[in-house]
């Protein structure tokens, strides 16, 4: 299945509101100038991964020792909890210089954020979870690492784990020493690292791929996009008022989360316009179907499906339609439900505008439309399992078969 043609990343770009689409067939042009770094080697980040990460855990894996690490690591979970002696010398080492927040980081940027999180918390859940997380499976790469990954197995468990790291940079206090946030961004920094480590040896990827090594610092940038980028324009696109300050507050977050993960500054864009021009390069025209992405969009909507949505899986598909496109529906293989098409596309203006008192009636539709927003919040809350934390674990393989 091949990517889009220039016309169609041009719709779909519109569709999604990243706009300014670039040519995806063109090198690495984004200018590190516009970096929180202010200025880089100009290296395109394809071919950057983590230096500081890698090497340490392909030893660790090679060595044995991640079974045990995964038990030690079982009870560290607060941003202030101290590393838990079980770890090996060398990963206590690593994780002293990188479990922290850069110098950069703006706390009030970040107590703001919170804030925003807490006051948008319900359409924030909504987008991450049916415009994300199912944008995710037509981000060819993204789709094929998940699948191929021990992850895919066990999907259910996978989603618990990604709305962990959701919720967790979510929370009210994420960046606080109470919050989980910066402790739950370095354990998915050494999952990475595993998976970089893993995934070559699965046959079942490398017959497909087109990288040798997966999760590179692009294709970190890549998600996101997919998330944060993504979620700023549906916003704007239907009109939830978003102060400046919030937008800007809501980036620093992720500026962070992004520094966390192992993405080096002079990729992580300063300004919303930095990071909309980014994404037009990376993310917009590498977007197309894989037989593993329509596999687990499937799964992941089973999912959700399993929930009491208070709406029938025709809505469940219309709506997604409605935040990522027709064009990624029929990708998906989405069936058309024309009755809940319509009722999608006018409750759902109708019921924003309500909600954020921008009119006085309050539609017929508003009570459905609630309480599917509260299903797929609390869904989201519950962190897809229990709502106790969902233990983050180094993989030790790849997907069996």
């Amino acid at each position: 299945m091949e990517n889009l043609s220039r016309r169609g990343v041009l719709s779909l770009g519109v569709a999604l509101g990243l706009v300014g689409v670039a040519d995806g067939a063109k090198a690495w042009a984004w200018p590190s100038a516009d970096s929180v770094a202010g200025a880089g080697t100009g290296a395109d980040p394809e071919y950057v991964w983590d230096s500081a990460t890698d090497p340490l855990m392909a030893a660790l894996l090679e060595n044995g020792s991640v079974p045990s690490i995964n038990t030690a690591m079982a009870g560290w979970v607060n941003n202030a909890d101290p590393l838990p002696g079980g770890f090996p010398a060398e990963l206590t080492a690593h994780l002293r210089q990188v479990n922290r927040l850069p110098s950069w980081a703006d706390r009030t940027k970040l107590t703001r954020a919170a804030d925003f999180n807490r006051r948008r918390d319900t359409y924030l859940f909504m987008l991450y979870g049916l415009g994300s997380g199912i944008m995710s499976t037509v981000i060819p790469r993204e789709a094929r690492s998940v699948y191929w990954s021990a992850g895919g197995a066990d999907m259910q468990d996978r989603a618990a784990k990604t709305f962990t790291f959701g919720y967790d940079l979510s929370q009210l206090k994420a960046f606080e020493p109470t919050g989980q946030f910066v402790v739950t961004a370095n354990k998915t920094r050494l999952v990475h690292a595993a998976v970089r480590h893993l995934l070559p040896r699965s046959p079942h990827w490398t017959s497909g791929a087109d990288q040798d090594i997966p999760i590179s610092a692009a294709d970190i940038l890549v998600t996101f996009h997919s998330l944060g980028t993504y979620v700023r324009s549906k916003l704007i696109e239907w009109k939830v008022p978003f102060p400046a300050a919030d937008q800007e507050a809501f980036l620093h977050s992720w500026q962070v989360a992004l520094h966390l993960l192992g993405v080096p500054d002079e990729y992580i864009p300063k300004t919303w316009a930095a990071a909309e021009a980014q994404s037009a390069q990376v993310l917009t025209p590498i977007l197309a179907p894989t037989t593993e992405g329509i596999k687990l969009a499937e799964e992941l909507l089973g999912l959700t499906a399993q929930i009491d949505l208070g709406v029938t899986r025709g809505f469940l598909n219309e709506f997604v339609r409605y935040v990522l496109s027709d064009e990624v529906g029929d990708w998906l293989g989405l069936r058309r439900d024309p009755v809940a098409a319509a009722l999608v596309r006018t409750a759902w203006p109708a019921y924003i505008k309500f909600r954020e008192g921008l009119s006085p009636i309050m539609p017929g539709t508003f009570y459905l439309v609630d309480q599917f927003v509260r299903a797929l919040a609390m869904l989201f809350l519950n962190k897809g399992s229990s709502g106790a934390t969902t233990p983050i674990t180094i993989p030790t393989g790849n997907r069996p078969g």
